[in-house]
């Protein structure tokens, strides 16, 4: 259970802290209006990510017994994360590069979330690997990796947007980068394990 919550944590930080469309949002919000909406948009995934993930569940079930697709599934997964690794490991900054006018912050965090590809890749590979996997222990173990995930994902970003509304220094600081490289550690370290269990369902390597 401690796995599957810390696997939900991990994710969520990194992918709460990452560099990209919501997150500058995040910023570019509370700069311009002030930190309730900068929270607005980083609330976004609780609107979008909901049709994904079921739809997620749905196609990752009926395969459920394809242990080969999902081999397959476990091998792009760890390729992503390893991808997001690599992104957070070379990261040297943000962005607080100001967007065009929209009418509400939250609408613009949906919209933002929702036309992203990486919320779709996530959940179609490493969220939906490891949502799969823990459904199989009963429902406390994809409730914690869910819970883990959006407290961290969500709560990551009202920080941020808390912070930028007192203060600006935190982004030009080495706080921030240094979080970035741990997260990328953690991230390569998570693709790894994946990797692992991808090869094991195709029969690479025997189960342990």
């Amino acid at each position: 259970m401690l796995e599957v919550l810390a696997a939900g944590v991990i994710l969520g930080l990194t992918a709460g802290l990452a560099p990209g469309p919501l997150l500058t949002l995040v910023i570019s919000e509370t700069l311009r209006r002030d930190v309730g909406a900068g929270i607005k948009v980083a609330l976004a995934p609780l609107i979008t990510d909901l049709p994904i993930i079921i739809v997620t569940i749905f196609v990752l079930g009926r395969l459920s017994g394809a242990q080969s697709v999902l081999g397959v599934v476990s091998l792009v997964g760890a390729a992503f994360l390893l991808f997001m690794g690599y992104e957070n490991l070379r990261s040297t900054g943000l962005s607080n590069q100001v967007g065009a006018e929209a009418s509400t912050s939250l609408l613009k965090g949906v919209l933002a979330n929702a036309l992203n590809p990486h919320p779709y890749l996530f959940w179609l590979s490493v969220g939906g690997g490891f949502l799969t996997k823990a459904m199989s222990s009963g429902l406390v173990a994809p409730a914690l990796f869910l819970g883990g995930f959006y407290s961290c994902l969500i709560g990551s970003k009202v920080l941020l947007a808390v912070s930028v509304g007192g203060s600006r220094a935190i982004l030009r600081g080495p706080l921030l980068n240094y979080i970035y490289k741990v997260l990328g550690i953690l991230l390569c370290l998570l693709a790894l394990g994946m990797f692992r269990d991808g090869l094991t369902l195709l029969g690479v390597i025997e189960r342990t």
